[in-house]
């Protein structure tokens, strides 16, 4: 709850492949990091915030809009990044603090947050832990953490809070505060009614909403399966109005419109959930958009920041659904979608007054460019390039997939096609994404996908059983199937392409990070033959290692997980484990890990090379990066990787080296 993502799509999205010749480009420039993370301009238009990436650190840079000159770079200590950050006045930002661990973690939030006005002035810690002195007290906070609810627009001065306590290790208690942005003050305004719940805002920003959620199922199990939904009256009294459990219905709140709109969605567990609109006098739901397969990834708003236009679903390739073709700015985004055919369009912020809106386009070939529409003037200003030094009509292109599982599950995927290429016939790299639930691969470009296609090869992503974004029942069958049935979706969508005639039967490796990695090896191990190698990246190939040294199997709720996606019986964790299935595993083998990965340790690779090597195919190479986490982040690391990565399959699937 809270800020809701801005997306757009334009509604063609083309595949061409004109034959054209193919210009290796240097692996220095797929690795290069790029120029910016996040943009938003501020309320008044004079000034540009955006994060940059800086490899294991980001920095927070403000220009100045009218010419793009740097007016200051906020660097935090310590190898401290900046995460998220926002406008809270015409000239001043707060953000918050995360330590990066890794490219297939998600950040590592400090619960530190800081302000600072734009030209670098008025610098204030706000909320941060540890010992400080007397006159910085009142900001030092204990086991809370916090998250921004609303920068509230027409107050310069302070911003409501979501803060998070723990009551006990199975549970967390939530408060509203509001909180001064250039003292820390905080003043409490509500409380959830139980534990484990997130508050939403009504139309006058006051706490009016409560989602609250059940960690375990009625079995004791890991799960997030039923929700309570409660509505807080004047008096600060909460009164349920759907409970999952009874109802069957699980409802959340995305947030409320100017007009007292309350938008939510409303799901059964089963297919994805709806979209629509909340009446909270009767608790009825109304339905504006629900696709059979997919759930809603992204809601299109207009630029005052609170009414939705449209609602985007990514099934294959992002498709987007007007539900209030009446409003202006739907007009508006229809006419930036047109203007930008076969790339995905989005509103990445605007200024207060909405005149002037800074608009995000991208596709599977382009990494991403800004430019900034003028309401007033009816044009679009060209800002920048995401990566400016890669050339979108020399990439490849990105095909939605879809085929039947042996089950008859339908499984969904993207297949990369090189530049110039027929599509028929070609080596072919399997690239496994991580999770497995959650997770998921989309269209939008992806540098690996890139860098392979532009070395000749086709690639094949599949979006199997317990990826996200498919529902909450299609995520849920990875528990106790990740050596059966994602196996199953990945061996499958494997043979399709095989049967399609796009990929080489003599001619595919397989590759993944994190859980990409395990599939790396379980794949091979499932079916020898069908891959001619194996890279696996920061990989979990043993479950008595995770259920050990993991950061995962530090927590209560981590090991509960672990336990319901490995199997509870030593037995069932074997079997799902690959370091025990290193005798069917004939092919050649690369592996790599991040000395300091704390998600999947490099005790992992370790002992699975230990282990091949043991069964008499000792990997062809082993990477232990020093000062690397679960995913590499510094370029000349991610350099070395890919370099020994590409030669590796030129080696053994004949397409073109690191330097060829």
């Amino acid at each position: 709850m809270g800020k809701w993502k801005w997306a757009g799509v334009a509604a063609a999205m083309g595949m061409s492949c004109a034959a054209q010749a193919v210009e290796l480009i240097p692996v220095q420039d797929f690795v290069k990091h790029p120029t910016y993370s996040s943009v938003k301009i501020s309320p008044n238009g004079e000034y540009l915030a955006m994060t940059v990436d800086r490899g294991d650190q980001d920095v927070l840079t403000v220009l100045r809009t009218k010419d793009l000159s740097i007016v200051k770079i906020n660097q935090l200590p310590e190898e401290k990044s900046v995460g998220s950050f926002y406008w809270t006045s015409p000239d001043r930002l707060l953000f918050n603090s995360i330590k990066k661990i890794g490219s297939y973690a998600r950040p590592f939030g400090t619960g530190e947050w800081y302000a600072v006005n734009a030209d670098g002035s008025q610098p204030r810690p706000l909320i941060f832990y540890g010992t400080r002195d007397a006159t910085q007290r009142g900001k030092q906070v204990g086991n809370e953490s916090f998250d921004l609810l609303d920068t509230l627009k027409d107050d310069p001065d302070n911003v409501m809070m979501t803060a998070m306590y723990a009551r006990s290790s199975t549970g967390a208690g939530t408060e509203i505060v509001l909180m001064d942005t250039l003292s820390g003050r905080r003043k409490s305004l509500a409380r959830a009614p139980r534990d484990d719940c997130g508050i939403a805002l009504d139309e006058k920003k006051e706490p009016r909403f409560a989602v609250c959620y059940d960690r375990y199922d009625e079995e004791g199990n890991f799960s997030d399966a039923h929700n309570e939904l409660y509505r807080r009256d004047a008096s600060g009294k909460w009164t349920l109005i759907n409970s999952s459990k009874a109802s069957g219905k699980r409802i959340e709140i995305l947030g409320t419109a100017a007009d007292g709109t309350v938008y939510a969605t409303q799901g059964d567990g089963k297919k994805p959930s709806a979209f629509g609109t909340l009446n909270t006098s009767d608790g009825s739901f109304t339905v504006l958009h629900q696709d059979p397969v997919s759930e809603i990834s992204t809601l299109i708003q207009a630029a005052d920041g609170d009414t939705v236009i449209a609602t985007v679903t990514e099934a294959g390739a992002p498709q987007v659904k007007l539900i209030n073709e009446d409003h202006p700015d739907a007009e508006l985004y229809a006419s930036l979608a047109a203007a930008f055919p076969g790339q995905f369009v989005d509103f990445a912020s605007a200024t207060q007054d909405g005149k002037k809106i800074v608009v995000s386009v991208r596709s599977d070939a382009n990494p991403g460019e800004l430019y900034l529409y003028d309401r007033d003037t009816g044009k679009a200003r060209f800002l920048m390039k995401n990566r400016q030094w890669l050339d979108a009509s020399k990439m490849a292109s990105v095909k939605p997939v879809s085929f039947k599982s042996r089950d008859g599950l339908t499984i969904h995927g993207y297949l990369t096609i090189p530049n110039g290429s027929d599509g028929k016939n070609l080596p072919m790299i399997v690239n496994v994404h991580g999770g497995p639930m959650g997770p998921r691969d989309d269209w939008g470009f992806q540098f690996e996908n890139q860098m392979f296609a532009n070395r000749g090869y086709a690639v094949l992503q599949v979006n199997y059983r317990g990826s996200g974004g498919f529902g909450k029942a299609f995520e849920e069958m990875a528990y106790g199937q990740w050596a059966e049935g994602i196996m199953n979706d990945i061996l499958d969508g494997t043979h399709w392409a095989i049967q399609q005639g796009y990929a080489n039967k003599d001619r595919i490796c397989i590759y993944g990070g994190s859980f990409g990695g395990y599939a790396s090896m379980m794949a091979p191990a499932r079916e020898p033959g069908l891959y001619k190698c194996a890279f696996g990246y920061v990989g979990n190939y043993s479950a008595a290692i995770q259920m050990k040294l993991s950061d995962t199997s530090k927590r209560e709720d981590g090991m509960k997980y672990l336990i319901r996606a490995y199997g509870s019986t030593k037995a069932e964790q074997d079997a799902m484990s690959p370091i025990n299935h290193v005798d069917k595993l004939k092919l050649p083998i690369y592996l790599a890990a991040g000395a300091r990965d704390a998600r999947c340790p490099p005790e992992h690779t370790e002992a699975m090379a230990k282990a091949l090597t043991a069964a008499g195919n000792a990997p062809q190479g082993v990477i232990i990066q020093s000062g690397e986490g679960h995913g590499f982040y510094k370029e000349e690391n991610n350099l070395n990787l890919y370099s020994k990565m590409l030669d590796f399959f030129a080696q053994h699937i004949g397409g073109k080296g690191a330097s060829q």
